[in-house]
């Protein structure tokens, strides 16, 4: 072993083992990545929700504060870790992420043994607090906690919209764009170590570049990722239909490795639900603005994620919702109830659904959305797609076309006995059978 090499490994021994427990949406798990790179880079070993804990390992929980079930899957969490505190299990436990954002002061009187509480913008604080120090020259820097060939690829920080049910505005700030130049070396950093696609996320996409720009500049950005040589899929998630930059449909008609599917929530359909929403369009533009973007790139993929018993939703107003999804048969749909969130606009207004009936209504949405997702599933027996395998599991490779996002979307199931096929490499599918969410086919040399 190299001198270097012993350095590095005795400077890591001596120090305690740090933790990383990444709860939450994509945004935390980059997060995570960042911290992660940093206290790499500052000699430490790090893992990611290990379940072998040590006597002197750091937790660090990346916690998550947007609707109620995600809250006490966060507080469950630093009551097991603070637990194992208590019983001399681990060293330290420090909380960070949006519910510690959001909820501090209430969390440090409550759940008093942990060492440390931060928020969503407290990276330098976290390192000095575990003993690293902030490195410049990490900046863009992250240890993956995906597999190596896709990454979650975060644009810009906070939202500016004024949703009336949503609290991420109280935890994550305004919005942020980080300019173009430090994306692309970023993404050039990622393609080194083998990334092949780019999963953009932010709060929203769409408002990406205003405040650094004067103009909504995804389009521009698209562009420059998507020359980046060895950038071989770039996929959007979180798209805002208010205000819609529909140039970013020429780019993605333009350029092969921006992928034709775009996730936009839009929450509702009628008239009255959006208002009180505070959506910024009507039921009509909403249609208007789905069906532009399906005549502009007619293979896209779309998906949409909807909200059942927001306060006030009648019935009449979940049937129009649910006609609306029969009608337009999105490619991908996910449904949430209703959360009565602290400091929204919304919780001023009376939570007058009861929750049976919230989960009633986003229960039928999701079993007309099965019906939807298994003949389109249908529809593709027969052709040959581009797929990107993610792992092995059991006698299957598991992979995704272009129309699919990692987790939320469908999968695609191959038969691993063949010896030219890798996990992290494409292959050219023929799909022989579908189900509503799963795929199957063969791999066509």
């Amino acid at each position: 072993m190299k001198t270097k090499e012993i350095s590095r490994v005795q400077k890591i021994a001596a120090k305690p083992r740090v933790n990383v427990v990444t709860l939450g949406c994509s945004k935390n798990v980059y997060d995570s990545e960042v911290l992660m790179g940093q206290l790499k880079g500052n000699a430490f070993n790090v893992v990611h929700e290990s379940q072998q804990v040590r006597t002197d390992d750091i937790i660090v929980i990346n916690t998550c504060g947007f609707i109620d079930n995600a809250k006490q899957e966060s507080i469950d969490t630093i009551l097991q870790y603070s637990e194992l505190k208590e019983q001399g299990k681990v060293g330290k436990v420090i909380v960070t992420g949006c519910l510690s954002e959001r909820y501090k002061p209430e969390l440090e009187s409550e759940i008093t043994n942990v060492d440390a509480y931060f928020g969503t913008n407290d990276l330098q604080n976290i390192l000095q607090n575990i003993g690293a120090d902030y490195r410049h020259e990490l900046i863009g820097e992250r240890l993956l906690t995906t597999p190596s060939h896709f990454a979650y690829f975060k644009i810009a920080e906070g939202c500016n919209r004024p949703c009336s049910f949503c609290a991420i505005p109280l935890m994550r700030g305004k919005h942020v764009s980080t300019p173009i130049d430090q994306l692309v070396k970023n993404a050039e950093n990622l393609v080194k170590n083998g990334t092949k696609e780019l999963i953009l996320i932010a709060q929203d996409l769409t408002y990406y570049g205003l405040d650094l720009y004067g103009k909504r500049n995804l389009d521009e950005l698209l562009r420059r990722l998507s020359d980046v040589n060895g950038v071989e899929w770039i996929r959007l998630q979180y798209a805002y239909p208010s205000g819609f930059p529909m140039e970013i449909l020429d780019v993605m008609n333009e350029r092969d490795n921006i992928c034709k599917y775009l996730d936009m929530p839009l929450q509702h359909i009628t008239d009255n639900m959006l208002k009180s929403m505070r959506r910024g369009l009507t039921k009509q533009k909403t249609i208007d603005v789905v069906n532009e973007i399906r005549d502009r790139v007619p293979n896209i993929a779309m998906r949409t994620t909807l909200i059942t018993g927001y306060p006030g939703e009648t019935h009449q107003d979940f049937e129009e919702m649910a006609q609306w999804v029969e009608d337009t048969k999105f490619d991908r749909l996910g449904c949430f109830t209703y959360s009565h969130e602290e400091k929204t606009h919304a919780h001023t207004l009376v939570d007058n659904v009861p929750e049976e009936v919230k989960q009633g209504r986003a229960d039928a949405i999701m079993e007309i959305q099965q019906g939807i997702s298994f003949d389109k599933n249908q529809e593709k027996i027969g052709n040959v797609y581009k797929v990107l395998i993610d792992k092995k599991d059991g006698g299957y490779f598991v992979g995704r076309t272009e129309f699919d996002s990692p987790e939320v979307d469908n999968e695609v199931l191959i038969d691993a006995n063949v010896d030219y096929a890798a996990v992290g490499s494409f292959a050219n599918v023929k799909i022989n059978a579908a189900e509503d969410f799963d795929l199957y086919g063969q791999i066509v040399k």
